[in-house]
């Protein structure tokens, strides 16, 4: 849409660079076949594009084997294949209190029909944990880890690789939520000390919505949640164990990773130190911004402290959902309010009550666009404050 200010970059990224339109296009156009499902020329042009997605996605999370790394649907769908996939009866499982849905309901929807135990870590007001909770929590049976690499609620980055070390000296596998951090976070899943990855491509990779991807440690074997046909071994009863079959079955969403691959490799060329560092610049500034607002309070890290691009806040007593219908309706800028789907953040936080507006920066957003919002709230404050 013409003229609007997009602010919405947590939801999905927009706009996408020309050359991922222009791949799904020729996609369409030209090998809009079944991966692995055949021996002629299309059906091969189509699985050479999921494997060169596959590689450049291993080369930007410093990912060994391309094989282990999954396509899936979102980061929901991965999170749901590592979680139901890895935890057993009897097993404990921590993770924090600023957990997206994603997280939350199938470990709870694990609870209720196996019975395994939860622990969820206290994160104080900004989103920040201390890690002797981490090993405060720890049991015997504590099989996994599950934290998010930054909050989508306060942008709070967490610290990924020390909670690995922990979890490697006990023996437990980190799974990391990188949601708000792929394409926007340097992520190195061995250097880290991560064992399982989801992710979305429509985000910070910058590809089309239905995208993502799950990394598999190699020496974890989950149980699929989806069984069916995988173009190889169709001769076996069971879901084969070779990777990354044994984890894809049914077609996949050619025409979207070839738009993926595109994002993938935008983000490689500008590389994820550019990306951060103007992203925060632009987030220090619509902080700076907001702040000068009497009434308007903002969660999450305060103004200079490392965050990602996401700024949410509140206008006196209104209601968040009413002041993002006003810049809506009224300044062409598109929020996102209400509970952004973790209400254990916003609890956290101490906007259970309330709720809050999301602002979230994006690689194409302008500082010309942060002066605008910041102008917008001002007027919508002024005129509560009446």
């Amino acid at each position: 849409m013409k003229g609007v200010m997009y602010f919405d970059q947590a939801a999905s990224s927009w706009p996408k660079p020309p050359a991922v339109m222009d791949a799904m296009m020729t996609c369409m156009q030209d090998y809009s076949a079944n991966p692995g499902r055949g021996s002629h020329q299309m059906a091969v042009k189509a699985s050479r594009v999921l494997f060169e997605t596959r590689k450049n996605l291993a080369r930007l999370f410093g990912i060994k084997n391309p094989n282990d790394l999954s396509f899936a649907l979102n980061t929901t769908h991965a999170l749901n294949q590592a979680i139901k996939g890895f935890v057993k009866p009897g097993d404990h499982v921590i993770c924090t209190n600023i957990e997206h849905n994603s997280v939350r309901r199938p470990l709870e929807h694990l609870r209720a029909t196996i019975g395994i135990e939860i622990t969820y870590i206290r994160n104080d007001e900004e989103g920040n944990i201390q890690l002797d909770d981490f090993k405060k929590a720890l049991q015997s049976n504590t099989s996994l880890v599950v934290v998010n690499h930054s909050s989508n609620l306060l942008g709070t980055i967490m610290p990924v690789a020390e909670i690995g070390e922990i979890c490697r000296a006990h023996g437990a596998k980190l799974l990391v939520d990188g949601a708000q951090s792929a394409g926007i976070l340097p992520i190195h899943v061995g250097d880290m000390n991560v064992d399982m990855l989801a992710f979305p491509g429509h985000k910070g990779l910058l590809g089309p919505q239905g995208t993502g991807g799950l990394y598999i440690h190699p020496d974890i074997d989950l149980e699929p949640i989806l069984h069916g046909g995988t173009g190889s071994q169709s001769e076996a009863i069971h879901q084969p164990k070779v990777r990354p079959d044994r984890y894809e079955a049914g077609t996949q969403n050619t025409v979207g990773i070839a738009g993926l691959n595109e994002g993938v490799k935008f983000v490689i060329a500008e590389t994820i130190e550019k990306i951060h560092a103007k992203e925060w610049r632009q987030t220090q500034m619509l902080m700076e911004g907001l702040l000068g607002i009497e009434g308007v309070t903002i969660l999450g890290p305060a103004l200079g402290q490392n965050k990602t691009g996401i700024v949410s806040f509140n206008v006196n007593n209104a209601d968040s959902s009413e002041v993002a219908f006003i810049l809506d309706q009224s300044f062409q800028i598109a929020v996102r309010s209400g509970y952004h789907c973790t209400p254990l953040a916003h609890e956290t936080a101490g906007t259970l009550a309330s709720g809050a507006v999301r602002a979230s920066i994006g690689y194409f957003t302008t500082d010309e666009e942060v002066e605008a919002l910041v102008y917008a709230v001002k007027e919508i404050q002024s005129q509560y404050a009446k």
